[in-house]
């Protein structure tokens, strides 16, 4: 092994991972916070920005919501290639800058009695910003993290890439349960939604400086040094990796669906279904997540015993199996919304500790954010950005069998894809050379 090599090394198992550790996970917060609080506070603004009132203004805004989906692709596309081409570090500092600028604009956006039509024009450009910025974070942390990690822990140092998601959700449902019950329904409606994406704004630029400061992985290092760095990522990926491509999107059908439904949406399909409590639903959802930001290091370290793939198979069962007799028990009361939650994100805990550890080992270095990046934003624009709005329109009319219905038959096509994959727990991540 070179002199450069083994510093590199050094680097990776003192202070280093430590450090991109922090760096990696605190951005990834940033990037999830801002996502998420428009989901949990759309009810409260939607008649701000879209006339017409009530569930019609509810699903215009869920539009938007999934409007914004389909900029992950573009984000995932560009920012993908420019990680792969000058680095992790600087792609994830670019990301949050975006994230951060699109909380920005919908804190300020004026609404539809101010200006018209031009108050949802403002929205949306909110929203597309923080899309194509998501679009390129997922890849580029993934990456990075995983990256850092030794050898025989990197489900667990990548299933911090997820505790980060989760801690920014639950920060954002911690923020709504806090001003749900500080606030009336008028003050919410009025400026208490917009305090939310004004403090995504600010600690947005923490996340930047943050980013700025860190070293790059291992894996980039050496590419840098070999000289074999990939100028064509995209193309070098579609022609030589499709395979692992085709993983990713498929494996990423039921995360993006379920994800929606029991991270954020949830509480609100307890409201429309069961006319649950609007606050008790909000903080039993927030009490599961922190159970699951909790357990996602514990499921990974199970990953890192017995495998990828048996894991996230028991994972796809459960979720074939399970949403008919749990959404069946979801009742008004906080005890069965929160029982509801508690057991769905126990099982995908399996598939969320998991997830940057088996993309990364799918392909080699020099492809690696971009083969992750495209195929998952892909799969969520099609999948994720539309149960949102596919869930409203079932829950609100009260077609109970259509949601558990939609989520276990994706669980099944995912379930196919674990089928299929190969292990991929002793792949060598630095391998310029490796095969999905």
């Amino acid at each position: 092994m070179s002199s450069s090599t083994t510093a590199a090394s050094g680097a990776r198992t003192t202070g280093g991972t430590a450090n991109a550790l922090v760096g990696g996970t605190i951005g990834n917060f940033v990037e999830w916070f801002d996502w998420s609080v428009y989901g949990f506070f759309a009810a409260y603004f939607a008649d701000q920005f879209f006339p017409g009132g009530g569930t019609t203004a509810t699903l215009s805004t869920l539009l938007v919501f999934a409007i914004s989906f389909f900029m992950r692709p573009v984000g995932a596309t560009v920012l993908g290639i420019y990680a792969d081409r000058h680095g992790r570090r600087h792609g994830m500092t670019l990301t949050i800058l975006l994230m951060a600028g699109g909380s920005l604009l919908i804190a300020l956006a004026p609404t539809y009695d101010a200006v018209g039509w031009l108050a949802p024009a403002i929205l949306i450009a909110g929203r597309l910003l923080q899309g194509f910025s998501t679009g390129g974070e997922f890849g580029t942390s993934a990456s990075f993290l995983v990256e850092w990690a030794k050898p025989g822990r990197r489900a667990f140092a990548g299933s911090f890439q997820q505790v980060s998601v989760v801690l920014g959700i639950l920060c954002a449902s911690l923020s709504a349960t806090v001003l749900t019950r500080v606030l009336d329904d008028d003050a919410m409606s009025s400026w208490g939604w917009r305090v939310p994406f004004a403090l995504g704004a600010v600690i947005g630029l923490v996340g930047m400086y943050i980013r700025r400061r860190l070293a790059e992985p291992e894996a980039f290092r050496l590419l840098e040094q070999s000289g074999r760095r990939e100028q064509r990522p995209l193309g070098t990926m579609a022609a030589g990796h499709r395979r692992g491509a085709w993983f990713v999107f498929g494996i990423s059908i039921a995360g993006s669906v379920i994800t929606y439904m029991w991270l954020t949406y949830l509480p609100t399909y307890a409201v429309l279904t069961q006319n649950a409590d609007k606050a008790d639903a909000q903080l039993a959802n927030t009490l599961a997540l922190a159970f699951f930001v909790v357990i996602l290091p514990f499921a990974a370290l199970l990953s890192d015993r017995f495998g990828r793939r048996p894991t996230m198979l028991v994972y796809a069962a459960a979720f074939v199996i399970l949403p008919f007799p749990l959404l069946s028990m979801l009742g008004p009361g906080f005890g069965s919304v929160l029982f509801v939650s508690l057991v769905g994100m126990a099982f995908l805990s399996l598939n969320h500790s998991n997830l940057a550890t088996v993309f990364a080992e799918l392909f080699p270095p020099q492809v690696r954010t971009i083969g992750i990046a495209l195929p998952y934003a892909i799969s969520n624009a099609i999948f994720g950005g539309t149960a949102p709005s596919v869930m409203q329109f079932f829950g609100a009319r009260g077609n109970l069998w259509a949601v558990p219905l939609y989520v276990s038959v994706c669980a099944l096509v995912t379930g196919v894809f674990f089928y299929f994959m190969r292990e991929t727990r002793g792949v060598d991540t630095h391998d310029v050379e490796m095969r999905a």
